[in-house]
């Protein structure tokens, strides 16, 4: 790739996030943050399709292929794609999705 101002303003704003959160506790405040919105966007989710109750299939098919691509890409790539800060805050929203989910499903059970 050539080296543009784009490309050298990104590759330096990235380094700068990168060393930002290399603290553990700045880490796994952000990672904690995105497991609380991906709870938060499963409980949307879920919410938003069962007022409608047209959705509700499409919605869960949508869902469930997400999930499945992000954890593909994810555990199917190099290691240090597996320990980035992005490829690991991605997995923490789709944990929280999928707990969410899980959730909304035990409280409807019962």
């Amino acid at each position: 790739m050539q080296n543009t101002r784009l490309n050298t303003l990104v590759q330096a704003t990235t380094k700068q996030v990168d060393q930002l959160f290399r603290n553990p506790w700045r880490r796994v405040s952000l990672l904690t943050i995105g497991l609380l919105f991906g709870f938060l966007v499963g409980n949307i989710l879920s919410t938003t399709a069962g007022q409608r109750s047209e959705l509700d299939v499409v919605a869960a098919l949508l869902i469930v292929v997400a999930t499945e691509l992000t954890s593909r890409v994810i555990y199917g790539g190099s290691e240090q794609l597996k320990r980035s800060l992005s490829a690991e805050f991605i997995n923490m929203l789709k944990i929280g999705v999928i707990y969410s989910l899980c959730l909304e499903a035990f409280k409807l059970g019962s």
